[in-house]
C-alpha cells in the first residue's frame, strides 16, 4: 500500500542549473561522507589480507586434495 504525501510536482519544469547544479550537489554529498581514520583503514586492510590468505589456503588445499583424489581414482580403473 502506497503512502500518499503532499508532493508539489509541476510538469514541464525546465532543468535549472543543469550540469553545474549536479556537480555542486555531488560535492555537497561528498563533504557529508564520514571518512575512516588512518588507523581504521589499516585495521580493515589487515582483516581483508588475513581473510584472503585463509581463503587462498583453503581453496588451494581443497584443489590439491581433489586433484590427487581424482588421479588416484582414475588410476584404479
Amino acid at each position: 500500500m502506497a503512502v500518499k504525501e503532499n508532493v508539489n510536482l509541476t510538469k514541464n519544469t525546465p532543468n535549472k542549473g543543469g550540469i553545474f547544479k549536479f556537480f555542486r550537489e555531488v560535492k555537497a554529498e561528498v563533504n557529508r561522507i564520514t571518512w575512516p581514520s588512518k588507523n581504521e583503514t589499516k585495521k580493515a586492510l589487515i582483516a581483508v589480507g588475513v581473510y584472503i590468505l585463509i581463503y587462498l589456503i583453503l581453496v588451494g588445499g581443497l584443489d590439491y586434495i581433489f586433484q590427487n583424489l581424482f588421479e588416484w581414482i582414475l588410476r584404479l580403473k
